[in-house]
């Protein structure tokens, strides 16, 4: 194939001519052929009385693999000739269909890892084909299929997916023009009108090649990170000043107003797409929409396999790194926090070299090895933003989890058949289980052991506690935000700790809070997207009120958790160690009906009391405790009551 680009031998001002490329083409193979025609040549030819000269600008072998690199070639009857033409040369080429395709694209085929893009192929899929696939066919294909080209994409996700990375390198992937790069804020000036000048002024370039060249145009992309900056819902900022909206217009009227460009492709970044203004959204603007997600196991491989490969290389990776297990390990984890992890690592291994006693000592390059124990280090370092809060999770359950009884182990039991349902469930996306029973009978730490032992990717608790001082809306907010998060993971628990509380219950009058209850309910009953199931466990210890709000039954499955009795105590009792033998059925009697929270809190009152020995050493199993003294603590703690 040769790619030629015409101009007049004589120019003119206003002169115009049209060329018919197949009569054009079929003249050149058979007056040149046979001929070496090399890149950067310049022929003088003429056709139908009217000299011309073509630019040789690139020779290509059809379905050669290096055919790019050709310097010259020969033409033979069989050669494909693509016309080009000087911009503002007068001269339009109609009839290309020797071009089986355009010349959009740089390159001849796409390897996303060798760009630095990981675990997104199926999004690229996507992009391409409603973006790229109409541009690639020449214009004569397009006007006779009767569509327009796709104007506008919007990618959106959470924080560190690669969405600008994603734009940035399909502008790079891009033949013509260099992509203009715009950060939303960088629009907004505080002169009057001068915000909207600088739209314009991005679209002014594309407005005089489209004038010029018609069909035969370039593309140019036009990238916008953090859209939302300045393309929020008209009306919805209240400013004063209305240059929100005005941006807004100003870019709806150069994208599909009136005198509409088909040259140009506007690529809008977000993690907020809730914020952005419906107009924009719709079909004939910014209609193609991408969720760039957080990547799962295999896109995960690929992201730690792009940051390391340079590592690898150059022999700085120990043997036993197994990146297929780190992938396994990082649910959850974004692109960004991958990288965090690749990098916290490199620091751990950096570090063994340095000698904080002597940092002019000379550094040994050759034996920087990044081991899997840095990677494991890292992990514990960098925590993922949409991942399991597994500190807050360990924290409702302090003293470890011991065997309760039977009654206890049913209601865990029950409740991993659960986790089991959202697992493999296709026609329950969400499930709600509500446990309810005495304050400190254990509700709070059974929910965190589901969380953690259902090794879901995102686990969340929400209580009280993180809300102290907040107001209704900011408390409305703050739940509804885990919700959202929540709905990114493929499988997800939310743990909603001391409902009650959450609802600022009072009971006298009562007084609770109407927006949060309400709120909740919502929030109950509303479906994850499709592709996502969740698991919603609430703890309470006063289910008569959530029984008369109507929340009790916005729960699928109600579980009591029981106090314990004198089998159940006599089992935590005898894994605590603390007792002789002879002394833990009596203890155990004397303790029936007590919350396992609060048998925590005497057993550990009386080993600080204990006499002629130490609570490490009862604990650590060297001394018993002296059932008399026990007896004397649980006294007091029940006359205190009384």
């Amino acid at each position: 194939m040769l790619s030629v680009e015409l101009e007049f031998v004589v120019k003119r001002a206003n002169r115009a001519e049209q060329i018919d490329a197949i009569n054009l083409a079929q003249q050149l193979r058979k007056r040149f052929a046979d001929q070496v025609m090399t890149v950067g040549q310049r022929v003088l030819f003429e056709f139908c009385g009217t000299n011309y000269i073509f630019t040789v600008n690139q020779a290509m072998v059809e379905g050669a693999e290096k055919s790019k690199g050709l310097v010259r070639g020969i033409i033979t009857s069989d050669t494909y000739i693509v016309f080009e033409t000087v911009p503002n040369s007068g001269i339009k080429v109609i009839n290309q269909r020797e071009a089986a395709s355009s010349n959009i694209f740089r390159q001849k085929e796409f390897n996303l890892q060798k760009l630095g893009i990981g675990g997104l192929s199926e999004e690229f899929t996507d992009i391409f084909r409603r973006a790229f696939a109409s541009r690639v066919f020449p214009p004569h294909v397009v006007n006779k299929l009767g569509i327009k080209h796709v104007k506008g994409m919007l990618l959106y996700g959470p924080p560190g997916t690669g969405k600008t990375l994603m734009a940035r390198q399909i502008g790079k992937l891009l033949n013509g023009k260099e992509p203009k790069i715009v950060n939303g804020p960088e629009v907004l000036s505080k002169f009057v009108g001068e915000t909207e000048k600088n739209v314009r002024d991005l679209f002014a370039d594309a407005e005089n090649d489209q004038r010029a060249r018609g069909d035969e145009s370039d593309l140019h992309v036009i990238i916008f990170d953090e859209i939302d900056a300045i393309c929020k819902s008209r009306g919805s900022t209240r400013d004063g000043t209305g240059v929100h909206d005005s941006i807004v217009n100003q870019l709806l009227t150069k994208i599909d107003g009136v005198e509409s460009l088909n040259n140009v492709l506007l690529i809008g970044m977000t993690n907020r797409k809730d914020l952005l203004d419906e107009a924009l959204l719709r079909p004939g603007r910014l209609e193609v929409h991408v969720e760039i997600n957080l990547p799962d196991e295999h896109g995960r491989l690929q992201i730690l396999q792009i940051h390391t490969n340079k590592m690898h290389e150059n022999s700085f990776l120990a043997a036993d790194i197994d990146l297929q297990e780190l992938a396994a390990r990082t649910k959850n984890y974004s692109g960004a926090e991958l990288e965090g992890v690749v990098k916290s690592a490199v620091s751990f291994a950096l570090n063994r070299q340095i000698s904080m006693d002597d940092l002019t000592k000379p550094l040994d390059e050759e034996n920087i090895k990044v081991t899997m124990d840095d990677f494991l280090h890292a992990l514990e370092e960098i925590v993922p933003a949409f991942g399991a809060s597994t500190y807050d999770l360990e924290r409702c359950r302090l003293n470890g989890i011991v065997d309760c009884g039977e009654r206890h182990k049913h209601i865990y039991q029950r409740a991993m058949l659960l986790v089991e349902q959202v697992k493999v469930s296709k026609g329950s996306p969400l499930v709600t289980c509500l446990l309810e029973g005495p304050g400190g009978s254990g509700k709070s730490a059974m929910a965190a052991t589901i969380g953690i032992d259902s090794d879901f990717p995102y686990v969340k608790i929400i209580s009280a506690e993180s809300m102290i001082g907040l107001s209704e809306s900011t408390k409305c907010a703050k739940i509804v935000k885990v919700f959202e998060d929540a709905y990114r993971s493929q499988l997800s628990i939310i743990v909603l700790d001391d409902i009650e509380r959450l609802l600022e219950y009072v009971p006298i009058g009562p007084r609770f809070s109407n927006l949060i209850s309400q709120t909740l309910m919502v929030l109950l009953k509303r479906l994850p997207p499709k592709g996502k199931n969740m698991l919603v466990i609430g703890t309470t210890s006063e289910a008569g009120f959530l029984e008369s709000l109507g929340i009790c039954d916005a729960f699928s499955v109600t579980y009591h958790v029981p106090t314990l009795d004198k089998q159940d105590a006599k089992k935590v009792l005898q894994s605590l160690n603390v007792f002789a033998d002879d002394d833990i059925d009596s203890a155990a009697e004397a303790v029936h009906n007590m919350p396992i929270k609060k048998l925590y809190m005497l057993v550990e009152m009386a080993a600080q009391g204990a006499e002629g020995g130490s609570s490490e050493a009862i604990y650590s199993g060297k001394q018993k405790m002296d059932i008399n003294h026990f007896f004397d603590i649980l006294g007091d703690i029940v006359s205190l009551r009384g």
